[in-house]
């Protein structure tokens, strides 16, 4: 079986100067593997294409036969590294907490922790009505079933 953490140094070093991160790497009991890479401002195929060619290159048929995917994280799906939440600063966001959504946008990252500003209908005092109001909500990365971005076509 060819070894992760071997393809994972290969991922890494051809990453090494690009703005590109290693979001997940599994290879299948049938020697299937995939990568997922992310950037801030999006995965181009040419650099999926290139960093393909970087792991073919650097692994052998002749030992073992591997099938190889390279791709990005995939707009719309759960974070999986900080980096992705790091990226996706200032950009609006689901949050699934104790099967409650919560919609806002991604306002600071710290650790294990982020912030998200929500818009929620509070009483103000001496207000007579409850006014929809800017509220910061932190929630820790690993406590939170899932945090995703959410596509805005606006």
């Amino acid at each position: 079986m060819i070894d992760k953490s071997f393809v994972t140094g290969l991922v890494n070093e051809w990453l090494e100067g690009n703005d590109y991160f290693l979001v997940d790497l599994s290879i299948s009991p049938d020697s299937k593997i995939v990568v997922e890479i992310d950037h801030k401002d999006g995965v181009w195929i040419e650099d999926c294409v290139e960093l393909s060619k970087f792991v073919e290159e650097h692994l052998d048929r002749d030992k073992e036969d591997f099938e190889l995917e390279v791709g990005s994280a995939g707009i719309g799906q759960p974070f999986k590294v900080i980096q992705q939440y790091l990226s996706h600063i200032g950009d609006e966001v689901e949050v699934l907490d104790e099967n409650k959504k919560i919609r806002g946008i991604l306002k600071s990252v710290d650790g294990d922790e982020f912030v998200v500003t929500v818009v929620e209908k509070q009483k103000l005092e001496g207000q007579k009505k409850a006014q929809m109001v800017e509220v910061d909500k932190t929630f820790d990365m690993n406590k939170v079933k899932y945090t995703k971005y959410l596509i805005n076509f606006k």
